[in-house]
């Protein structure tokens, strides 16, 4: 699959001057990852290692107690990534033709080297965004903007008092809010900032979506639905697992998801998900694991603060980087192993990526797609 990268690379100065070149390059490539999916059950040689981004955790330090986290806490305490081996798996990744890098944490804007980290990433040609509360965006953006940085991803759990009860420290919704007041007085649009809204059972009401619908459209700042989780290792359900959905939510999740749907329409560049898959919504929230649809993730690699090298969030440990170099552990027997068996649901089976999935798996397109095969 490295073919594809280096042949998308060699394009990218084309597809950027063209972009109904680049548009017709994105179907093409589309269609013949769907056609990977249907051939898959029958021939499951098809499914091979194909990294397009590596996420990666700089540290498990955080400077909040996110109810639904353990980040900070008792997940890899104390962990944090050194310089060098932050500097070596970014060199690796160019080599090995992999062009999308996503830094987060915990928090990376705690890191002491989020700037460098950042500049060197792009200075290498590398897609970089961050993923980060916000909380000290105001302080960090100059420098990270002075270093090329240009995409923001911010993570969002409601408004004033639902954000602060969520985040277990007093006033922090100002200081994410003032983050992003901020960056848009100062850089306008070119900075590119998406919210992280998660869902779930707390905030799964009109009203809380009509509030975080509010602040994406005064900051233009387009939505990413997330849904609370079962099976990351360093994610909590909270006390008696109050965060997560039951059967009897069903019908508010519907109701939310109706709303949701009516807002895509109105304003598509608002929110991230395809129609089709904020229609699947309440069946990934209910079903949970019994919601079998094939994974993608043979498209990523995930890098723990401590090392650790792996095909997802989730499983399919590849290794750890302070005992050998990315380079070394990609592509190997151990990684085919794991990109099948993620596609295969050989694993916890969680719901990242959900839209992805939805679209590539075609009994769920059929399924979401909406009455008289309404748009997808």
């Amino acid at each position: 699959m490295r073919m594809r990268s280096e042949l998308a690379a060699a394009l990218l100065p084309v597809l950027r001057r063209h972009p109904r070149l680049k548009e017709a390059f994105k179907r093409l490539d589309f269609g013949l990852e769907l056609l990977r999916h249907l051939s898959a059950p029958l021939i499951p040689q098809v499914i091979r290692p194909d990294p397009r981004e590596i996420f990666v955790t700089l540290t498990s330090d955080c400077n909040l107690r996110c109810l639904g986290c353990r980040y900070g806490r008792d997940f890899m305490p104390g962990a944090r990534l050194p310089w060098p081996i932050i500097r070596q798996l970014l060199d690796d990744a160019y080599q090995l033709g992999i062009r999308s890098i996503r830094f987060y944490g915990g928090e990376p804007l705690l890191h002491k080297d989020i700037v460098r980290a950042v500049e060197y990433s792009l200075g290498l040609g590398l897609n970089t965004w961050i993923t980060t509360n916000g909380i000290l965006l105001d302080k960090k953006i100059d420098d990270l903007f002075r270093a090329g940085l240009r995409s923001v991803d911010v993570g969002f759990y409601g408004v004033d008092g639902e954000y602060d009860a969520y985040v277990q420290k007093a006033d922090q919704y100002p200081r994410m809010k003032a983050g992003i007041t901020y960056l848009r007085d100062r850089y306008g649009m070119d900075v590119a900032v998406n919210l992280g809204w998660v869902l779930m059972r707390s905030n799964c009401n009109l009203n809380s979506v009509q509030r975080a619908w509010e602040f994406a459209e005064r900051y233009s700042t387009p939505i990413g639905i997330s849904l609370i989780h079962y099976s990351l290792p360093y994610f909590s359900e909270g006390p008696d697992r109050m965060l997560q959905f039951r059967p009897e939510d069903r019908p508010a999740i519907e109701t939310v998801v109706a709303e949701l749907i009516r807002l895509k329409v109105a304003r598509p560049e608002l929110i991230q998900q395809s129609v089709a898959a904020i229609r699947s919504i309440p069946d990934w929230l209910i079903k949970g694991p019994n919601m079998r649809v094939p994974c993608d993730r043979y498209r990523l690699i995930w890098i723990g603060a401590d090392g650790t090298v792996q095909l997802c969030y989730v499983t399919f440990k590849l290794g750890n980087l302070h005992e050998r170099r990315l380079a070394e552990l990609l592509f190997r027997p151990t990684h085919h192993r794991a990109a099948q068996d993620a596609f295969a649901l050989r694993c916890p089976n969680c719901h990242c990526n959900y839209d992805t999935r939805i679209r590539l798996h075609l009994p769920s397109r059929w399924k979401y797609s909406g009455p008289a095969g309404g748009p997808i």
